[in-house]
């Protein structure tokens, strides 16, 4: 794989890109606006469509102090190595933190264009893509000095200090850290007791590879891994396919953590079948739906008969009466 980092931008080409046997790739790192990124593809496509995913990364987020922010606004651009008229691109804007470290688009072109023959996106096995920031907001430190940024700098960027981001984010910091309760040398949310002590009841190694002793990150760690839990509790209707793939992403991140959550990726495989199936049944459900009124017009139809057979059969019962005695002498 070959990359170039200019300015704003940041060009990734990937060979061989028809014979790659892996899930997922990552491009190299870079920096744009003092901060560190990575992308993230999805070569083969996902379980729920055949198209490619592509991802904006923030890479290496442990480094980050505690309660950093980033805004970005952003591009990601498959080349059409032919015609760049034809280049699939898509924007987006999006706030990165700890709970989300990653932003893109979970279908950005079929995988049948991608590969068509003589389409320009897969020449000469290269299939590149460029990813773009042109606005930028962060909040704590940045990962490279600005200094080392200036040359060939067009992007918009606004950096709040360090005082700004206590502003913001160290009071609640704060308050939560007099409210936690220690459970397995982690520092958690009264609300997350329950929830972290059932992890270490049923996977007492799960942090045994995380060697980090910061209680601040450890915490952040701790809730990141929580959260992702949660997320695969919702139902599958609450479920997104991107945030399954920023599930996928989270985990990753726990695994170069030291965490090991080997189990949790089976759960997520099972999630994602369970929401494939959920998704492949729709046309399923829609035609429940529509034999539930047709059922329901002929119910209302019976009725009707019904009714009619009713009157008739009071007619015909009047036709045949005899007359009384009475109304034969009257």
């Amino acid at each position: 794989m070959g990359s170039e980092e200019v300015g704003n931008k940041f060009t990734w080409v990937i060979k061989n890109f028809s014979t790659l046997q892996y899930e997922k790739i990552y491009s190299d790192p870079f920096v744009i606006g003092g901060c560190k990124w990575h992308l993230l593809a999805y070569p083969k496509g996902n379980k729920f469509n055949n198209c490619l995913s592509l991802y904006l990364v923030v890479d290496d987020s442990r480094a980050l102090p505690c309660g950093w922010r980033r805004y970005a606004q952003f591009s990601l651009t498959l080349i059409n190595q032919l015609t760049e008229k034809l280049s699939q691109r898509g924007e987006k804007q999006n706030w990165f933190n700890q709970r989300n470290l990653g932003s893109g688009f979970t279908s950005l072109i079929p995988l049948s264009n991608l590969h068509a023959k003589n389409a320009g996106y897969l020449v000469n096995g290269e299939v590149k893509i460029v990813v773009e920031i042109n606005d930028l907001e962060v909040i704590g430190k940045l990962d490279v000095s600005e200094e080392s940024e200036e040359a060939n700098q067009p992007l918009k960027k606004i950096k709040l200090d360090d005082n700004d981001a206590v502003s913001i984010d160290s009071l609640n910091e704060i308050s939560l850290v007099k409210e936690s309760i220690d459970v397995n040398g982690f520092q958690v949310l009264p609300s997350q007791v329950e929830s972290v002590r059932r992890i270490f009841e049923k996977h007492p190694e799960i942090a045994v590879g995380f060697q980090v002793k910061n209680q601040h990150l450890r915490k952040t760690f701790m809730n990141f891994l929580v959260n992702v839990i949660e997320t695969l509790c919702q139902s599958l209707q609450e479920l997104s396919n991107e945030d399954l793939v920023e599930v996928d992403i989270a985990l990753t991140y726990l695994k170069d953590a030291g965490f090991k959550v080997d189990w949790l990726e089976k759960k997520l495989d099972q999630v994602k079948e369970k929401k494939e199936k959920e998704q492949s049944g729709l046309s399923s459900v829609a035609r429940l739906g529509t034999i539930e009124e047709e059922l329901q017009k002929l119910k209302h139809m019976v009725l009707d008969l019904e009714a009619q057979l009713q009157k008739e059969k009071a007619k015909v019962l009047a036709a045949r009466a005899p007359f009384s005695f009475k109304d034969v002498v009257y």
